[in-house]
């Protein structure tokens, strides 16, 4: 099983390949989705590589934020450089970055982000149809929906097993963007959730989780199916990574892990302790053990001392590098030393011709001997054959110095490795034609009970378990219907397919997907795929990209200003949200469970509870599916802007903790170009994200 590490800094890329990491991730000076993290800029990711490549360790490079028209060309142009090096896989969460790149390197290995939140069998089938070579599973997947995952694909599955656990789904979290403009899915996370957020009865600090380890439960991990376990912490420190490193190294090794390391483990960086998160499928009314904070005991516990002990970890080297050493000893002929490694690479060194033995003559097995004291490098000798001519002497410190200069020169050797082909591919898109008239507009409702209003909409969302005798009585009444996939559609696959099946013997052919597993699933069963803000489109080549994958038309993320909406080219039809609530979040754990009495069945009341920040703003949270949505205080409003959105093909409306009674007058002012009542914010339409 590969142990795959954090380096956010060069610091804490030697510590994990010291430690005994098999493989490395890291960022570059753009585009990583850990922008404060030291990453690396050109020469030091060259030097990186080389570095780990000489010592048999992998380096995954993340490219992996969401791109801009103007960005995407310099995003390519970044990862020709690191085919150059070359780089062993690309990270990428934005699905327009991965088409140009199987256009120009279709030999280089991509790897989807856990940014684009794959969680369910189709998710990862999905990222396989589009090419990549492995898929960062969502950490909140439990074994048994890894499992069945595994069991869907032949790509390879990566899991994160030590470090931080987000609150929110990774790629469905707009928190930090919505209220400082950072983007978390640019590398900009603010950490919001970290700050008090208190939900009834709960602690406080509702929306942070404490820090995942699975550590000691590697080999169920490998059991479910991942071949790669995963640590975070690109913003950590060296110490940090290399005790996190070395426990898993015991573990895939099958080596006891000494209780002092997971103590120390613990004491470097926790929130309140560990939790083993998801996998073990926690019952969702009672998810209190998952919440933690950093206390002032636990930063304590990093004393000095702590970080002295783990330095230890990464003094030496890590024989990782198996060779094979053949030595050639003759009267009057240099004495030579080659050593071979498995990949081809070999080396020899020669010396002066051997004395003749005044007394011993050299010994096959002590010379032998001698050459396997590989200690300070990264190499052990596997074999070693000895070739001895009779009568020779043969010194200690001569054998000593063949080893040190054929074992630095197979070293040097190592570090060359051939460029992947990368061949630039040209990409264009047609200007997208302006739309003439009013605005069309689709509606989204939370429940069936569809206002008269909503006949003027062309399309309308219902919940993905309405019931099938509901949606033939809507469609009687002259309602044009979509069913609404969740967003976290963890475990629900199959049911979600029953829905849909259940949906069309009722007469509807229209889907909603959110994320590109539930894309893949309503296109294999005939439907009508219409993309929802989540899936992050942020550019013309993703809408190409989506467009080639199946869908009719899409929404854009709103994280995008207007203007920049604008811009984009393309024929896939394009929309936006014009009125409602924007999720800020997409929780497994959801936050109005972390109180005594656990859920409060608000799908059941129809109250949903709320949020309540330190400045006394109230942030109602819903469910939906197998998740929660935490959405934002206010509802957006653009209705009243049409001059500015001539370039969209539709409007949404997403009707979610409004009282049923007002559904309809708010549809009547969204088509009239009239604000609704009450307080709205414009969002990020106009200020934007960094």
């Amino acid at each position: 099983m590969e142990i795959l590490a954090p380096a956010g800094s060069p610091e804490s890329l030697q510590a994990a390949v010291r430690a005994g990491a098999d493989a490395v991730y890291l960022g570059g000076g753009s585009f990583s989705a850990r922008a404060f993290a030291h990453n690396f800029d050109d020469n030091a990711l060259r030097e990186a590589v080389r570095y780990c490549h000489a010592r048999g360790v992998r380096v995954h490079l993340a490219v992996n934020t969401l791109l801009r028209d103007e960005e995407i060309e310099r995003a390519v142009e970044f990862v020709r450089f690191a085919c150059t090096l070359p780089v062993d896989a690309v990270l990428v969460q934005d699905t327009g970055l991965l088409l140009r790149l199987r256009d120009c390197a279709p030999s280089l290995p991509l790897h989807a982000s856990t940014q684009m939140s794959l969680h369910t069998p189709q998710g990862a089938a999905a990222a396989e149809e589009a090419g990549m070579a492995r898929a960062v599973l969502s950490r909140e997947m439990t074994a048994a929906e890894i499992r069945e995952t595994r069991g869907a694909v032949s790509i390879e599955l990566e899991s994160f097993v030590h470090g931080a656990l987000c609150m929110s789904v990774s790629g469905q979290c707009y928190f930090s963007a919505m209220l400082g403009s950072r983007s978390g899915n640019r590398g900009m996370c603010a950490q919001t959730c970290r700050l008090p957020f208190s939900a009834p009865g709960g602690t406080g600090h509702d929306l942070s989780l404490k820090d995942l380890s699975l550590i000691p439960r590697l080999h169920e991990l490998e059991d479910a199916g991942v071949m790669s376990a995963k640590i975070e912490g690109r913003m950590k420190r060296p110490e940090y990574v290399a005790a996190a490193v070395s426990a898993c190294r015991r573990a895939a090794d099958g080596v006891e892990i000494p209780p002092r390391l997971l103590e120390n483990l613990e004491a470097v960086f926790s929130r309140s302790g560990f939790t083993s998160g998801f996998f073990d499928a926690p019952s969702r009314s009672r998810t209190r053990p998952l919440f933690g904070t950093r206390s002032k005991e636990d930063a304590a516990a990093a004393t000095g001392a702590v970080f002295g002990e783990l330095h230890g970890l990464y003094r030496e080297e890590y024989p990782r590098v198996a060779v094979r050493m053949k030595l050639t000893a003759r009267a009057g002929k240099p004495v030579t030393l080659t050593v071979t490694d498995a990949e081809g690479f070999s080396a020899t060194a020669k010396g002066a011709p051997p004395e003749a033995a005044r007394t011993r003559p050299a010994d096959p097995e002590r010379c032998a001997d001698q050459l396997k004291k590989t200690g300070g490098t990264p190499f052990y000798a596997e074999k070693v054959a000895c070739d001895l001519g009779e009568g020779i002497a043969l010194s200690a410190s001569a054998l000593n110095a063949l080893r040190r200069e054929a074992l630095s020169s197979l070293l040097t050797q190592r570090e060359e490795r051939p460029a992947i082909p990368f061949s630039p591919v040209p990409f264009s898109a047609p200007a997208h034609p302006a739309r003439e008239g009013a605005l069309p507009l689709r509606a989204r409702f939370p429940s069936a009970r569809l206002p008269k209003e909503a006949l003027r909409c062309e399309l309308c969302c219902v919940p993905w378990d309405t019931k099938e005798d509901a949606l033939s009585r809507l469609i009687e009444e002259g309602y044009s219907l979509a069913l609404e996939l969740p967003r976290g559609l963890f475990g629900l696959e199959r049911e979600a397919a029953r829905r849909l099946e259940a949906a069309r013997r009722a007469g509807v052919t229209h889907c909603w997907a959110g994320n590109l597993g539930a894309v893949r699933l309503g296109r294999e069963l005939g439907f009508t795929v219409h993309g929802g803000f989540s899936l992050n489109i942020t550019n013309t080549a993703a809408l190409t990209f989506y467009e080639r994958f199946g869908l009719l038309d899409t929404e854009l993320s709103f994280e995008l200003t207007l203007s920049q909406s604008a811009k984009l080219g393309g024929l896939l039809p394009r929309g936006l949200l014009v009125y409602g609530r924007q999720p800020l979040m997409l929780t497994r754990a959801c936050p109005a469970a972390n109180g005594p009495r656990g859920c409060l069945n608000c799908h059941q009341t129809g109250e949903s509870p709320v949020l309540t920040d330190r400045r006394g703003v109230h942030f109602p949270v819903q469910c939906t599916g197998a998740c929660s949505e935490v959405l934002n205080s206010v509802p957006l409003e653009l209705c009243d802007r049409p001059d500015e959105l001539r370039w969209a093909d539709f409007g949404v409306v997403r009707l979610t903790c409004e009282p049923e009674t007002e559904w309809g007058e708010i549809l009547r002012c969204c088509f009239a170009g009239e604000p609704p009542a009450g307080e709205w914010t414009r969002g990020l339409a106009y200020r934007g994200i960094e």
